[in-house]
């Protein structure tokens, strides 16, 4: 998100931004938002390589925003927004204005998406059913959205609950088959809820662009140690759901609606209160969810080496708190904006090369 240094309020710069770091060698994309900037990092089979790219990153992309006057903040939804946010000035961007009218111009929304190579669309449906019970415990770890418009949402993740407004966003449904998920894109495009198969938002899905499976639930982490975290296990979880198919365990199919409770909870919650548990149809703390998610993917995990990683990382982020807890904690102690806006804008570039 790029927002005035002095009072934290979008600013439409993304184009000038982008500019300046190609000058630098670094590729962002246009989101469709113009107070808005996406990073992507190359392919990474370790997650200290991927933690140094993403420390690297940020700090260049920072640098590039400071050169147009504006400052770079690792969050989901600004704390001070203006009642609109101007579309990037682009064709496709454009006509999704045109067409969904105010849920594209109150956009501004970061999320943060992970992607694990799969060996083809028909495997990365199943391992789709398989990480459906999870994405609730993603969205919770990452909440990085308490604060909108200058007040507390009570919301951990509230740019869960906004995004949720297009037609295509949140959960995806169970599919039984690549057809079967082909049908319902084929659906969704001709009634005109979708323009085009990359406005297919869903949470999980098999990516348009790469042979991968595509998580895109979580708010963006407000550090790149959390974002490291994140997805580590995000690609644990996919290895242990294609070790599944591969062993022939067919996926639960968890009801869309006790999904969407447990969505609920853990926008509601972050990493402080209850959950629901998709599988057992429980309340639950939510630190213990986490902890089984840990549990369900520690083989991955300790196959990939990160078994340390995780375990460290998870503690201190349990003990700290999450972006959330700490943007409320920044709001509480003065009632002053900008506190929030200093603390995001250091945690952004924490650990950050």
């Amino acid at each position: 998100m790029l927002v005035d240094p002095a009072t934290g309020a979008p600013v439409p710069k993304n184009i000038e931004v982008a500019r300046t770091a190609e000058e630098v060698g670094v590729e962002l994309q246009l989101e469709l938002t113009s107070c808005q900037v996406e990073t992507s990092t190359g392919v990474h089979g370790d997650t200290a390589d991927l933690l140094k790219e993403l420390g690297q990153l940020r700090r260049q992309v920072a640098d590039c925003a400071a050169r147009n006057d504006a400052r770079l903040l690792a969050v989901a939804v600004p704390p001070a927004v203006p009642e609109q946010f101007p579309v990037t000035d682009t064709p496709r961007y454009q006509r999704i204005a045109r067409e969904f009218g105010m849920i594209a111009r109150e956009q501004g929304l970061s999320g943060c998406h992970v992607h694990v190579a799969v060996p083809d669309r028909d495997v990365a449906v199943q391992v789709s059913n398989y990480l459906r019970p999870w994405l609730p415990v993603y969205l919770a770890l990452t909440a990085n959205s308490s604060v909108y418009r200058g007040a507390e949402t009570g919301y951990a993740s509230w740019r869960s609950i906004l995004w949720r407004r297009w037609p295509s966003a949140g959960p995806p449904p169970y599919f039984d088959s690549l057809a079967d998920f082909d049908a319902m894109v084929d659906m969704m495009l001709s009634s005109g809820s979708i323009l085009d198969r990359k406005m297919v938002y869903w949470d999980v899905r098999p990516s348009e662009s790469f042979p991968t499976v595509e998580v895109r639930v979580s708010d963006v982490p407000a550090t790149v140690a959390e974002t490291a975290l994140l997805a580590t296990l995000v690609r644990a979880t996919a290895m242990t759901a294609m070790a599944a198919i591969d062993d022939g365990q067919p996926a639960p199919e968890v009801p869309a609606e006790v999904l969407r409770a447990a969505y609920w909870n853990a926008a509601r919650s972050g990493l402080d209160g209850a959950g629901l548990d998709p599988l057992t149809r429980r309340v639950a703390p939510v630190r213990t969810l986490v902890a089984g998610l840990v549990d369900y993917t520690r083989p991955a995990l300790d196959e990939l080496g990160a078994t340390a990683f995780v375990d460290d990382t998870l503690a201190a982020v349990l003990h700290r708190g999450n972006g959330a807890r700490r943007q409320l904690a920044a709001l509480r102690k003065r009632n002053e904006i900008t506190d929030v806006t200093t603390e995001l804008a250091n945690a952004t570039l924490e650990g950050c090369s």
